[in-house]
């Protein structure tokens, strides 16, 4: 999985922590429409997302700024994919946004 290639800090994150359901009932689908559509939004900086086999997953994504946090919120397919997610596609999530103040890493030389 790609790691986001983000701007230096401060920059934002919305933290999606999920527990699914059992079975697709078109989930995959959906969320590829809606990183397409998030990345089309004022403010959007990138993704990361991951999922086991256990159904748990975590998506940060990153924005440069609150009112495209809000903007995404309130984009109207975005709240569409929410209710449905309600209705069937998680067993339970958290929602958590953040202001990242700082923010390295490492990558070990290949070969």
């Amino acid at each position: 999985m790609p790691f986001a290639k983000l701007p230096a800090p401060p920059y934002y994150v919305v933290c999606f922590s999920s527990a699914r359901t059992d079975g697709d009932n078109g989930y995959g689908e959906m969320a590829e429409a809606m990183e397409e559509l998030a990345r089309e939004q004022p403010g959007f900086l990138g993704v990361e997302s991951v999922r086991g086999s256990d159904g748990f997953g975590i998506t940060n994504a990153y924005w440069s700024d609150e009112d495209s946090i809000r903007a995404w919120k309130r984009n109207v397919d975005h709240l569409a994919a929410q209710k449905q997610g309600r209705a069937e596609w998680y067993r339970h999530y958290e929602v958590r946004v953040a202001r990242v103040e700082r923010a390295y890493g490492h990558s070990k030389a290949e070969g």
